[in-house]
Formats: structure tokens, sequence, C-alpha cells
């Protein structure tokens, strides 16, 4: 049965109270799957549907929520019930909630709560936003440096269940500094005597908590690894980052990036629940500060008029050399704001990559000026051929120089990259294209006397 047809049968078994049938529904479903067709119910229904599940069921099943719903959820469900599964929830997800909620829906939680978890909740809570420590849990294992193997699996052991990982645990002293780390792995085949602190890394790899999330992000895809230790400006850890965290910051950094490269503000919701008004705001700023941008080129055009009318032979090619610019530019900007995203490439790139560009555009521009060549014969004369050819050459270096500088330039200030936009760059490049074409025509070409 596909996923569809089980979203439709979960609705209709949740409003004719066929509970049972629910039960037994649930569970040949991942946790995933099934808050997948809760999110599409009414908050009401939702609740009843996720109460059907066992208490760590729901709240595994809670995480997968969408944050709008798990809001929903949390004004409709009894407190007491609520409470119970922010307890079992882990640790970054429970903060998460915490910052989605009103202060009412807050102080309706927190009586519910534990003083040790309620300190925790906030503590989470109160880092800044894009930081290594709002996307980290505080639900990792530590080891002292003088347990032996056995005394160390021993712990790990009647811990493992309120941890989120322990396949790589973190050796701390007194101070709770972090001074190395040991995986589970050494740990079972080490001698049962052996220390700790003579299996451990000594060499641990850590962020502090004020880092920026997608840094923290890129780092534990770069180094191929489950999670990433936290640490306070005095090195002791206050938390990790875990590798499916890192993975959410970087599919929201990427769609942040690709709504950017498409000059679309940031949305507050999926597209698919977005709202024609959500949608109309994220785009008509840049559409319309793009409009006016566009202005230059029709006046171009009319500084160049009488050499348009002498050749009106010309207005055939400028569609076609305009959108060769704006294309080779948009090719470039993409490489550029990819390159500087990933870290492959800093501002101090600039020049060599520049000379580069200018290689590839000119190539680039060749090989499309021999092309348009025979239609400038065709349209004309050799003039026209002649004038058409340079303008292209031109054009696409122009233009590829223009999206390649763009983003360092946006870089360089402080500015994000992805604001180097297709629409930004095109527009630029139809600007300074027409006055190429034109300034060559005029060059070139004869005017009648």
């Amino acid at each position: 049965m596909d996923n569809e047809t089980l979203e439709f049968d979960l609705e209709t078994l949740v409003q004719e109270g066929h509970l049972d049938t629910i039960r037994e529904r649930f569970e040949q479903l991942h946790p995933a799957d099934i808050a997948a067709m809760i999110n599409e119910l009414e908050a009401r229904e939702g609740w009843t549907a996720l109460a059907l599940l066992e208490l760590a069921e729901q709240a595994e099943v809670f995480g997968y929520l969408d944050h709008d719903f798990q809001v929903e959820l949390a004004t409709v469900a009894p407190r007491a019930k609520l409470a119970r599964i922010v307890v079992e929830m882990n640790a970054d997800e429970r903060a998460d909630l915490y910052n989605e909620l009103s202060d009412e829906q807050r102080e309706a939680l927190m009586p519910g709560l534990v003083q040790a978890e309620r300190e925790d909740i906030r503590r989470l809570a109160a880092y800044e936003e894009g930081t290594a420590g709002a996307i980290m849990t505080s639900d990792y294992a530590t080891l002292p440096p003088d347990l032996t193997a056995t005394q160390a699996l021993t712990k790990l052991r009647r811990e493992a269940p309120d941890k989120e990982t322990i396949y790589r645990a973190y050796v701390v002293d007194e101070d709770r500094k972090l001074i190395g780390s040991v995986r589970l792995q050494d740990l079972i085949t080490a001698p049962a005597r052996a220390k700790v602190g003579g299996i451990m890394e000594t060499n641990t790899l850590a962020v502090a908590v004020s880092d920026d999330q997608e840094d923290v992000a890129r780092k534990i895809a770069r180094y191929d690894i489950l999670a990433l230790p936290v640490v306070d400006a005095d090195g002791r850890i206050v938390g990790i980052v875990t590798h499916d965290d890192a993975l959410d910051v970087i599919e929201e950094e990427t769609t942040d990036d690709f709504h950017r490269v498409g000059t679309v503000t940031n949305l507050a919701s999926s597209v698919g629940e977005a709202t024609i008004l959500m949608l109309y705001r994220a785009r008509i700023v840049w559409l319309v500060l793009l409009v006016f941008g566009n202005i230059f080129s029709g006046a171009g055009i009319a500084y160049f008029e009488d050499t348009i009318a002498a050749h009106l032979a010309l207005m055939f090619f400028l569609p076609m050399l305009i959108a060769s610019g704006g294309n080779a530019g948009s090719q470039a900007a993409t490489l550029m704001v990819r390159a500087l995203a990933t870290g492959d490439v800093e501002f101090r790139d600039w020049g060599y990559l520049l000379l580069r560009e200018l290689a590839v555009a000119l190539a680039l521009g060749l090989t499309m000026a021999f092309a348009v060549s025979f239609l400038g014969f065709w349209r004309g004369d050799a003039s026209l051929a002649a004038t058409v050819s340079l303008s292209m050459v031109l054009i696409v270096v122009v233009g590829s120089l223009i999206g390649m500088s763009l983003p360092f330039a946006l870089a360089r200030f402080n500015l994000d990259p992805a604001t180097a936009s297709a629409p930004l760059v095109t527009s630029i490049a139809d600007v300074v294209g027409v006055m190429i074409y034109f300034s060559i025509a005029t060059s070139f070409l004869s005017l009648p006397s």
C-alpha cells in the first residue's frame, strides 16, 4: 500500500474511531513514516493518533513532526501527557520545541518537568540562533580518564538509554574540561584493566558554542564523524552536535542559498505549505528592484536610437547577445557561490580565479562568435558579421567576469554571496551588454548623413 493511500486511511480511521486498526498499522511503520502521516491531519486528530503509541515511540515520532505542527499539538494536548513526551525527547529537540512555544505554553509545560530538565531546556534554548550551541544536545557520554575499560563499558551500558550516542565517549577531567575521546570499539577491544586515559585519542576535534552552525556541519561532513563536541570559553564540554543535526543544518542552508540564488527572500514555511501572500512577499521585493534595474537597458537602447534606425538588422541579434552574456554570467556566479559556500575557494583566490575565468570566457566567447558570424552574413554583410561576432566575445567575457566577481565582492563586505543570484547577474549583464553591442555597432557601421 502506498503512502498516499495510508494517509487517506489514517484520516478516515481516526474520524471513524477505529483505533485498534491504527495501532496495528503503526506497528508496521517507521516513526518517520508515522510522523509524515500525522503531519497531514488536523491537530486534534493528530494527537488522537499519536496517543495510541507507547510513550518512547510518541517522543520519537513527535521529534519527526514539523515544528509548526508540534506547536499545534502542544496547544491541544493535555499538559501532563505533553510533559511526559517532552521528558522522553532528545535534549536538542526539547529546546527547539521550547523556542517555538508561546510564553503561555511554556509556563504551562514547565511545571510538569523536573528541575534538571527545566534548567537544561532553558540553557540550550538560550544560545543564539545559528550557532553550535543552538543545535547541540546535552545527551552525550563522558568518562573520567582513570576508569578501566571494563568500568567504562559498565558505565556506558548503564547510561546508554539516555544518551544520543555512545559510539564515542568524551574524556573529561574534574572540571569537565575536554581532554580527549574514546571510541566504543577501542574500549571493547582493549585489555580489561587498561585505563581510559591510555586508550583515548588526545587530538579530539571540538568547536566553540559560538561557532557558526554551517561551519560545524561542514566539519562533521569533512571529517566523516558521528558527532562533534562543543566546548565553552574555558574548554569545558557543554554538548555535542550529531550528524543528523548537521544534515538538517546543511539542508536548511542549502535551501536558503537556493532561495537567494532565485532572489527569493526566506520563507517562513515550506513551499508546499506557503500561502499565496507568503510567496508574494518572498518574491516581490527583488522583482520590483530588478524591473527598475532593467530601465537602464532601455535607456541604453534609446541612447543609440540613430544607430538602430539606420541598421534595423541589429535588433535581430540583440536578444541573443544579451541572453548569452546573462547565461555566461549566471553560470560563473553559480560556480563561485557554491565554491565559496563549501570553502573550496576563498577571497584571496580572487586574482587567480579572475585570470582563469578570463581565459575560459574568451574561449567560450570565440566559439559562440564563430557560430553567430554566419547569421551576421546571412542578415547583412561582413561589417554586421564582425559587429555581432566581436560583441559576442566581449559580452560573454564581461558577463562571465561580472558573474564570477560579484559573489567575491559581496563576501568581502560580509554579505551572503548567494545574493549574487542569476536574476541579479543577468540584469547587470543586460545593461552592460546593450552598451557594448551598440557602441561597437556605432563604431563599425556607417550612419546616414
